[in-house]
């Protein structure tokens, strides 16, 4: 069996620790990963001068994979944030965040499944500032046809994929006529390309009442990067919180998956976290790299576990740490298998 290059990246924090547990329950898949380890964040500023080395995009390029753990982003001033710089630099266009309830995680809701399709590269997230003296500053929101094309049509053939019944297309455009309203432009043309799957339009901040109000009434949210990055913590609300959500990035070559949530620096070390986001979107990894089966066993040992709530970390209601619940969500795996 030929095994799959994969760049690793676990980040600080708690990365190492939910990094550990990931690869162990991947492992107990029986999938044969080549890892190449790479270091980026705040313990390769300290070694490198810079929180993304060029090893870091060499290896990422050169696997085409990689499995991220969460890195520490300065809030307002520091380093420029790796999460955006890798995306630019590797052009990771499209971020696909599923959150779907799970039997046993915490939650005012139940059934919902969604996944929020989210354009990864220009909009205001892409922080294009500028200062205007002393006491003003201004960001360019740049929204392009481009941008808008091949992000409407990753959400639609995702949906097609996936058997998923509608796309949602999230903007402001009854405001930023001509920024939000190329990008409704663009998805309502592209929507025409995929008729068997049903297409309407939500203004956001009536997309964020229709969800916490009947969550149940959708399915692929299509977003630019703003308002994408906004609904997704939404979302994974809906679902138990940031904990439990899985993430990608994906380029037309490259694909970077990482856990929604930040790297929580005042765990670092205290075998406390939930390691349920990274190994979910270690799920995806696998589906990605054509291992489905892998990909299924190891998604339905983590609803396992977490459902049994015997081996699972204190945000769960139990008293597991990182080690143990990771463990057994290898043991599990390992058991389907068979």
């Amino acid at each position: 069996m030929n095994a799959h290059a994969v760049t690793c990246i676990p980040g600080d924090g708690i990365g190492p620790e939910i990094m550990s547990a990931a690869r162990a329950a991947i492992a107990a898949t029986g999938v044969a990963i080549a890892w190449d380890d790479v270091e980026a964040g705040a313990a390769a500023v300290e070694k490198s001068g810079t929180p993304l080395p060029q090893a870091v995009l060499t290896s990422v390029r050169r696997t085409k994979v990689a499995l991220k753990g969460p890195v520490t982003t300065p809030i307002g001033s520091g380093f420029r944030s790796v999460n955006v710089a890798l995306r630019q630099e590797l052009d990771l266009y499209a971020n696909l965040r599923p959150a779907a309830s799970i039997p046993g995680v915490p939650s005012r809701y139940e059934g919902v499944d969604l996944v929020v399709v989210r354009e990864n590269t220009e909009d205001l997230y892409a922080g294009v500032e500028r200062s205007l003296g002393p006491d003003a500053a201004e960001s360019i929101k740049i929204i392009t046809r481009k941008g808008s094309d091949r992000i409407a049509r990753f959400a639609f053939t995702y949906a097609r994929r996936e058997g998923r019944r509608k796309v949602t297309a999230v903007h402001k455009a009854n405001i930023m006529k001509l920024t939000d309203g190329l990008f409704l432009e663009v998805a309502r043309k592209v929507a025409q390309e995929f008729p068997e799957i049903a297409f309407e339009e939500r203004i956001v901040d009536n997309m964020c009442m229709q969800l916490v109000q009947k969550p149940e009434l959708y399915d692929v949210l299509l977003c630019p990067n703003l308002y994408g990055d906004i609904l997704s913590d939404l979302c994974a609300g809906l679902v138990g919180g940031l904990g439990v959500v899985p993430g990608a990035n994906l380029g037309e070559t490259v694909a970077v998956f990482e856990p929604v949530h930040g790297s929580a620096p005042k765990y670092a070390g205290l075998d406390k976290a939930d390691p349920t986001a990274l190994i979910l979107s270690s799920v995806l990894m696998l589906a990605h790299l054509g291992e489905h089966e892998a990909a299924r066993n190891l998604f339905a040992a983590v609803r396992s576990v977490i459902a049994t709530g015997k081996n699972v970390t204190y945000d769960l209601g139990g008293t597991a740490g990182t080690r143990q619940m990771g463990q057994a969500i290898a043991d599990e795996a390992d058991r389907l298998r068979g």
